[in-house]
């Protein structure tokens, strides 16, 4: 999509958001021990993040096997929605943002399962929608025999701020 309208400043993040009928939801807490983030000078690094409901649910099951592509594309993208709360709970503005420079994207997938990038196209694709340009990113989407809780995906990411 196009935010950039003629005679217009461009959509900040939280107007991209409230544009895709997305409210923030509360930042996830760490499931063991470590921290949600940590910043190092102007990059912020992000633990891996999971389908988590805001009730607390988890998705769960092995992708191409009991969960198809369609639904593992709305998890990643529901996994991007919590690194976007953690994202706003670190900074307290997510237009600190100046870039999103990676993300690392993992699919709990059966062996034969060949799709990763589809899948974690999810967390892609919401980034861009929020971030615009700054939401084109690196990216790794790799297939895992198991995750915590049998989660079907997990993606952790490192993010660029302005000075």
């Amino acid at each position: 999509m196009d935010h950039k309208t003629k005679g217009h400043a461009p959509a900040s993040p939280y107007q991209r958001l409230a544009a895709l009928g997305i409210d923030l939801p509360p930042a996830p807490p760490p499931i063991a021990n470590f921290v949600t983030h940590v910043q190092e000078g102007n990059i912020l690094y992000l633990s891996g993040q999971g389908p988590r409901e805001v009730d607390g649910h988890l998705h769960a099951g092995k992708v191409g096997a009991d969960v198809d592509i369609e639904s593992a594309y709305e998890h990643a993208r529901l996994t991007g929605i919590n690194l976007l709360a953690v994202m706003h709970d670190a900074l307290g503005d997510l237009g600190r943002v100046k870039r999103v420079v990676k993300i690392l994207g993992m699919v709990n997938a059966v062996p034969e399962f060949a799709d990763h990038p589809q899948v974690i196209n999810g967390c892609s694709d919401l980034m861009i929608d929020v971030f615009g340009d700054a939401g084109q990113h690196a990216r790794s989407a790799v297939g895992f025999g198991s995750l915590p809780g049998n989660i079907t995906v997990e993606i952790e990411a490192i993010v660029s701020l302005h000075a």
